[in-house]
């Protein structure tokens, strides 16, 4: 068929491509190289976090050019754009993990405004940091066009002394300093080992997380999200990624006839068994709010209860996921999974098949011990359990992966911190005590603003060898790295007037991740008098994006999203 017979009568790219008083239009087309053919073809965005920021986003220019060729070689013309990142590693421990949190949102905008403004008909996506995956798959369920997620892959382990290491080892090697158990010498030496090749923190950390959440879900090719970001079998599953698209078009299959409530939970599921960060328990909801559906931290914690932990994975266990890769990659994790009835196997997925179908050959791999078998897990609930009580009534969330059952309750005196420098400094200087929970408050969405995670702090502990000696509870986030007793996503947050910003030092609070439950030792009368003394609490966003965000952002509990998302929608992008 000839290009200018291609039938774009339901293609948003007929709005730039076709008809007389578009000339205009594809004149800059012409201007940019297209011929006749590449103009009247499907036009395919090509999204990718690519910069210089870290490892994480270093491949994935290399990666896009690989998905580029794909959508050429089954008759699309790719048009590629990059968005930002914000890496958390290295926004870690200062003002900049502000921008973290913020950076998902405007990954997911400013992908819906390219392909808007550009009228394209479909979207491969590139990401490979915590936030820039459910950025890039929270704007493919808001436009909703056809698309696929892509992995850039996570990061080889280092090799420090004959010991493998990632950069968790690093940030707890920064309370081992603190304490003597470490020189400057060797700590010198670590870092310059510790992250040996482009890719993603390589453990089961918010990255991994999410990698996994995008082949659970269905958004991402079977295997793609495991090969780590050096393997050159990436760069078949990105042409692949891009061939595939194509058909998806010709199908008219979108990605809200496969995020539906069942591949949520299908996500959270694997999220669970893989011993995931906490942090898929406010990305989930996110994206379900896309799709207009109620999926809420509270559905999470649900499906993280009744599904078993059965991935060995760091930080909770031994392996990273170069490891799991190796040893039959994701699927094999589903495949038991859904064996045993833990997942919903009638999920369309990307591949245009189901969840089943897709593992219907997946042969289980005796020879390994990454991942067991479904019936006989690590432990029989997930690796990361949600809690409520007087001092979480919108909820909270802890991580429990590779945590003792004796250890999964705490009850100690508070000790209160108005930011997370001030605990950071207490731990420093050591002037906290064994049994107390300390409390970081005013870093939620809305008070910090941006809710950040708190790595810097808990590594910092548990290097002093007091991860299991402390609690720690914040309205902001923990990292995926994070272990120990950390609560984080506590909600109401202090800066609205929840009770996390009416504690004061010394009040007994009890963390119980076997009964779900986190609580402080005071009357309602008690709460209710000091929260009728309670005022609110400034912070120095007054100007620029961090201000925007703080008037826009929701509670942790639905996501903390910023805008009324796919239930309130009269018209999808796809539709136009």
């Amino acid at each position: 068929m000839d290009a200018r017979q291609t039938d774009k009568s339901k293609l948003p790219s007929r709005h730039v491509t076709e008809g007389p008083e578009r000339a205009p239009h594809r004149s800059y087309l012409y201007a940019m190289g297209l011929t006749t053919e590449q103009i009247h073809q499907p036009l395919v965005g090509v999204a990718s976090c690519w910069n210089e920021a870290a490892p994480c986003n270093i491949s994935l220019m290399r990666q896009a050019q690989a998905v580029k060729k794909g959508v050429a070689a089954a008759k699309g013309t790719p048009r590629e754009f990059c968005t930002i990142t914000v890496t958390d590693g290295i926004a870690m421990g200062h003002g900049g993990m502000r921008a973290s949190l913020p950076s998902r949102e405007v990954i997911a905008d400013s992908v819906e405004l390219t392909i808007r403004g550009h009228s394209y008909d479909a979207l491969v996506g590139l990401a490979g940091c915590d936030k820039s995956l459910p950025g890039m798959m929270m704007a493919m369920v808001r436009l909703n066009v056809p698309s696929i997620f892509i992995y850039g892959g996570s990061i080889l382990p280092g090799s420090f002394r004959g010991r493998p290491v990632t950069v968790q080892d690093l940030f707890e090697a920064v309370g081992k300093v603190a304490v003597g158990d470490m020189s400057l010498d060797d700590l010198d030496e670590l870092e310059r080992v510790a992250c040996p090749s482009a890719g993603a923190c390589g453990a089961q950390f918010t990255a991994n997380t999410m990698a996994t959440v995008s082949e659970a879900i269905g958004l991402a090719l079977p295997y793609s999200a495991g090969a780590p970001a050096p393997y050159e079998i990436r760069d078949q599953f990105c042409a692949a990624a891009g061939e595939k698209v194509m058909e998806l078009i010709a199908k008219n299959i979108r990605p809200r006839d496969i995020v539906t409530r069942k591949s949520l939970e299908n996500a959270a599921a694997t999220v669970a068994a893989s011993g995931g960060s906490t942090n898929a328990a406010l990305h989930l909801p996110a994206i379900a709010h896309e799709c207009g559906i109620e999926f809420t931290l509270f559905d999470v914690a649900e499906i993280f209860k009744r599904t078993p932990y059965i991935a060995d994975l760091k930080p909770g266990g031994r392996y990273v996921a170069k490891d799991m890769f190796e040893v039959g990659g994701i699927p094999l994790l589903m495949k038991t999974l859904l064996d045993h009835g833990y997942l919903h196997g009638d999920c369309l997925t990307v591949t245009g098949r189901t969840i089943a179908e897709n593992l219907a050959k997946v042969a289980w791999n005796p020879d390994q011990d990454v991942v067991r078998p479904a019936d006989q897990p690590i432990t029989v609930t997930g690796g990361v359990v949600g809690l409520k009580g007087n001092l979480a009534p919108e909820g909270a969330i802890v991580k429990v992966a590779g945590m003792p059952a004796e250890k999964q309750v705490f009850t100690g005196p508070a000790r209160v911190f108005d930011g997370e420098e001030a605990c950071f400094e207490a731990v420093q200087n050591r002037t906290y005590k064994p049994g107390e929970v300390l409390v970081i408050r005013y870093e939620g969405p809305k008070g910090g603003p941006g809710m950040r995670e708190m790595l810097s702090t808990t590594a910092a502990l548990y290097g002093q060898g007091m991860g299991d000696k402390v609690a720690l509870i914040t309205d902001g986030r923990f990292s995926g790295a994070t272990r120990g007793f950390c609560v984080g996503h506590v909600g109401p947050e202090a800066a609205i007037g929840g009770p996390i910003g009416l504690l004061r030092d010394g009040d007994i609070i009890t963390l119980d991740a076997i009964q779900g439950t986190l609580d402080v030792a005071l009357s309602d009368e008690e709460l209710a008098q000091r929260r009728s003394e309670w005022t609110p609490r400034g912070n120095t966003a007054t100007s620029g994006y961090l201000w925007k965000y703080a008037q826009t952002v929701g509670p942790a509990v639905n996501g903390a999203v910023t805008h009324p998302g796919g239930a309130r929608e009269t018209q999808s992008y796809a539709d136009i």
